[in-house]
């Protein structure tokens, strides 16, 4: 199989910025996801020892799910950003939700990547929230790189799991490898452009999950104490058969979202994954120009740019159990930060960046310097929001990031009443985070929370009583869902004299029209043409 050359690492004394690689790894609920990104960091040296998802007693925590709930379902919740270094290159690993319930901080989280690595289950191929996630990624000309994980455990046959991806996901594939075996026949991977067999090495007492895999030449001998006659034939016969089918790697197609670049191996047992980056630093883009807004005009910006600027793509209230921090994260677009900078926001708000924060999980280390492509934590009492562009101008501004009707609405409900403003507080704050939607009817005083799935209540409920001490109750509003509505001021106005009971404000202070059924939308979009009923709605400054 040919291929055209990798991208090259940047040359000694190319800027800072073409450094950086920004991805985040995409999945179906239990495909390894997590595990992926444990290993991953493992493999680039960031951390000794790679944590177990379930893992109970002492055994290590993953380093991305570091909330108390997460550790207890085995889930990722929240999103979350890891740096760390690989081949001159600096990586920001962002790591997304899984659970579909969670999908709007996938979402958000996207918007800050350069590219995604889509991990598979070997014995399931493309899955339903796969499907989806792969769109937002083609909304955005995000490239992706394909990891089809759990080969140690038996698989679909890869010519299989190629088609199903051409299939499903319009997708080009070109395998970078070729697996020998699944399960208890798994013997390795064959690297298609070495002609090496990458071994496999089954876990031991003895084995060292840092050590590189041990390779042989397709042709040589050594091959042979390694696998039997009958593999290597299927083996070989295989990859031939990849060759014929699958195009070669085409840097262009891949960049523009056509084609995705395969390998395989097993997160768990830390096999594959040592080549997996090795091929990320090789060909995943770095940061590219930017499309925003100037004074009411389209503008690119350069990631070279001299005006330091970016967007807030998620805000992080109580990292730090101690204190009753907030964090926003914020993507850089251009310019190179300095510490202690002056930023603004579209809106006129101005924050003087004192500590600007890199992170590792949880874990953090203030930065004097921070350039394009970096994701930069900035803390604050609530200043920003998602959605939110930061320039030194305050002349900027990025594309906003959608904010869903909710498709649950339940009416929060305090154990002890007088406790509400500390309800109010709690709410606000979990809803800036952009954990659930807020509502506030026009009349009445709870408050109505809209969230996507279930699981976002029970996040929300546990959240709450951890981090503010409050017990609630989410009891089932007399809503089934949420519309935004814009239009002539006086037109809304005489749409909410009608509907009183029906209207409500979001944390932006924007009405939103909670209908009783789906029917009663389409009604009040028929009597009331001149309004617009929006299911969803972008969050900026």
């Amino acid at each position: 199989m040919t291929c055209e050359p990798a991208m090259t690492s940047p040359t000694p004394d190319a800027p800072e910025w073409a450094r950086r690689r920004s991805f985040a790894i995409i999945s179906h609920p239990d495909a390894g996801k997590t595990t992926l990104t444990e290993t991953l960091l493992l493999s680039a040296g960031a951390i000794r020892l790679a944590g177990q998802v379930r893992a109970r007693g002492e055994n290590r925590r993953t380093q991305s799910d570091w909330m108390k709930i997460e550790q207890e379902r085995g889930i990722s919740v929240s999103a979350s950003v890891m740096t760390f270094e690989h081949r001159t290159l600096l990586f920001n690993l962002l790591d997304t939700p899984g659970h579909e319930d969670f999908s709007e901080d996938t979402y958000r989280t996207l918007t800050a990547a350069d590219s995604a690595i889509m991990v598979l289950d070997a014995a399931k191929g493309v899955e339903p929230r796969t499907l989806k996630l792969v769109e937002v990624c083609r909304l955005r000309d995000i490239p992706i790189v394909t990891f089809i994980n759990k080969m140690d455990r038996e698989a679909l046959d890869p010519v299989d799991l190629l088609e199903d991806i051409q299939d499903k996901l319009a997708l080009d594939t070109v395998p970078m490898q070729w697996p020998s075996g699944s399960g208890n026949r798994f013997k390795g991977v064959l690297d298609l452009k070495t002609r090496d067999l990458v071994g496999y090495v089954k876990p031991g007492d003895d084995r060292d999950d840092t050590a590189a895999s041990p390779r042989w030449p397709i042709d040589g001998n050594e091959i042979r104490e390694h696998i039997s006659e009958a593999e290597l034939d299927e083996l070989t016969e295989g990859a031939e058969v990849a060759s014929e089918l699958c195009p070669a790697f085409k840097m262009q197609s891949f960049l523009e979202g056509h084609m995705t670049p395969v390998f395989f191996g097993s997160a768990l047992r830390g096999f594959g994954v040592r080549e997996l980056l090795d091929g990320l630093a090789d060909i995943i883009p770095g940061p590219g120009p930017m499309a925003a807004i100037r004074n009411g005009e389209a503008v690119e910006l350069e990631p070279g740019g001299k005006e330091v600027a970016g967007f807030v793509f998620k805000v992080q209230a109580n990292m730090d159990p101690n204190h009753r921090d907030r964090v926003a994260f914020v993507r850089l677009c251009s310019g190179t930060f300095k510490r202690g900078m002056k930023l603004k926001t579209e809106a006129g708000k101005q924050l003087t960046v004192s500590s600007p924060i890199l992170f590792f999980a949880q874990d953090r280390e203030i930065a004097d310097e921070a350039f394009a492509g970096d994701v930069m934590g900035v803390p604050n009492h609530g200043t920003l929001r998602v959605g939110d562009s930061l320039s030194e101008t305050g002349k900027l501004r990025f594309s906003g990031i959608p904010n869903f009707a909710p498709e649950i609405l339940r009416r929060a409900r305090l154990a002890d009443p007088l406790k509400a403003k500390h309800l109010k507080k709690a709410l606000e704050s979990l809803a800036e985070e952009g954990v659930t939607q807020l509502f506030r009817p026009t009349l009445g005083g709870d408050f109505i929370v809209g969230a996507v799935g279930a699981l976002q209540i029970d996040v929300m409920r546990e959240r709450v009583a951890a981090e503010y001490g409050l017990e609630v109750d989410f009891e089932p509003a007399p809503y089934d869902t949420a519309r935004w509505v814009t239009g002539e001021r006086a037109k809304i106005e005489a749409f909410a004299d009608r509907h009183k009971s029906a209207m409500a404000e979001d944390i932006n202070g924007d009405p939103v029209f909670l209908a009783k059924s789906a029917w009663e939308v389409s009604y009040s979009e028929e009597k009331f043409p001149d309004i617009t009923f929006h299911r969803a709605k972008e969050r900026a400054a």
